[in-house]
């Protein structure tokens, strides 16, 4: 099986930049041109939130519109930006979000790795929290099926990254989380958003992955004092392979054009003096 996984569009009309210099609407449109070329293609598309910068309905009706091209089914996640009654109208034929309830939280059972996609939204913040109801939602899916390779979706990454701008927003219940996901050996990854960086960490005995964005990205940037600021690196994403005996392995996925592929040319080793 292989999934790709974006995040962190923060979708703007077109034209209309965020933060002045960063144009969201194209990088999604180069991303999903970059996703309908793979070769094989995608079993699936998951975005891990912050889907549009501006959660109105005409920003969802954008989104989907740009999603339209691609082939593969897609899944999505509110992230703190989103509104979960926009997204949840715009989707609802989509036939995975729940049709009512207060989170968007929802299984796909339709691959050889299970999807569980997790709402960490918290109204009004731009932190995560997994609630008592999130959490025995997620401990009852997982006790269904303790064997089946699973991969669970959330926006907020639930543990320190080692960047002190990004680690001053604590995640509730992220230790409640990390004690039932720490009880399955089945769970491949823990994909997540949020921090517009590639970043890994072993994680309740298991992976836990941040994509990168489609829009922009957060400097790296250890120093206690740096301040917050945006970098326009290339857009990028990952794109996770899973097969029997193997588990997953995942690449990171460039989603911006560049040059080649041009063939390895041997050339004959120098003569020794």
């Amino acid at each position: 099986m292989i999934f790709a996984q974006i995040s962190d569009i923060h979708l703007r009309p077109e034209g209309d930049l965020a933060h002045d210099v960063a144009d969201t609407a194209g990088g999604l449109d180069s991303a999903v041109r970059r996703l309908e070329a793979l070769d094989p293609p995608a079993d699936a598309v998951c975005i891990t939130g912050d889907l549009v910068d501006v959660p109105d309905a005409g920003a969802y009706s954008q989104l989907r519109s740009l999603l339209d091209p691609l082939r593969s089914p897609v899944y999505l996640i509110p992230g703190n930006r989103d509104d979960r009654t926009n997204l949840r109208a715009a989707f609802a034929d989509a036939g995975y979000f729940p049709e009512n309830g207060s989170f968007l939280h929802y299984a796909v059972e339709d691959f050889p790795v299970r999807f569980l996609a997790l709402d960490t939204l918290k109204e009004g913040a731009k932190t995560g929290e997994l609630c008592e109801e999130r959490l025995s939602w997620l401990a009852d899916r997982l006790a269904e099926a303790p064997d089946r390779p699973t991969a669970i979706l959330m926006h907020h990454p639930p543990f320190k990254t080692g960047v002190p701008f990004m680690d001053g927003q604590e995640f509730e219940g992220a230790d409640a989380f990390a004690r039932i996901v720490g009880a399955y050996r089945n769970v491949e990854r823990v994909l997540c958003g949020h921090l517009h960086r590639s970043i890994q960490r072993r994680f309740a005995g298991t992976l836990a992955c941040v994509a990168p964005s489609t829009a922009f990205h957060m400097p790296l940037d250890l120093r206690a004092a740096a301040d917050l600021n945006l970098v326009l690196e290339p857009a990028a994403g990952f794109l996770h392979v899973w097969s029997p005996g193997v588990g997953m392995v995942t690449h990171t996925l460039p989603l911006v054009e560049h040059p080649g592929p041009y063939p390895f040319r041997r050339r004959p080793a120098p003569a020794r003096p």
